[in-house]
């Protein structure tokens, strides 16, 4: 069974939110997924998956410092070719989405979804139900990558 790893973290609960409707949609589609928040993620949690999901608010216009410490954490582990996505929440502008979208597609060489999903604010039903269809679609591309 392939298998993915979503790391993320939240200030206010939204971006916890969408990993939690995510990695249901990961499992539906059928991918063995663990969740991690940031702060207690290791380069170990993502060396042996197919696809590596990071999730993180943007916070005057910028991700989170966890997330950015992690993405370190992250030079740890080869993860050319491997399957990446990000996603996040926003109040006003929602940059962070596309900083890890740039890491992981032009430092570690992984093969990213573009866009990544980004969310104003509180994600409401129809907000779950679009990070279920992400979720289903990063399966969908480790399924087909092998």
């Amino acid at each position: 069974m392939s298998k993915a790893v979503i790391i993320y973290d939240s200030r206010s609960g939204n971006t916890g939110m969408m990993a939690k409707a995510i990695e249901e949609g990961m499992k539906e589609a059928g991918i063995e997924v663990l969740s991690k928040r940031t702060v207690s993620a290791t380069a170990g949690d993502i060396k042996d998956v197919d696809a590596v999901v990071l999730g993180a608010p943007t916070y005057h216009k910028d991700m989170i410092a966890s997330m950015k410490t992690f993405l370190f954490e992250m030079e740890k582990a080869d993860l050319k070719g491997k399957v990446g996505a990000a996603f996040g929440s926003y109040g006003w502008s929602g940059e962070s989405v596309q900083m890890m979208t740039d890491t992981m597609k032009h430092i570690f060489g992984m093969n990213v979804i573009e866009p990544g999903l980004k969310m104003l604010r509180r994600p409401g039903e129809g907000g779950l139900k679009q990070c279920q269809e992400f979720g289903r679609k990063i399966a969908e591309k480790v399924k087909n990558r092998r």
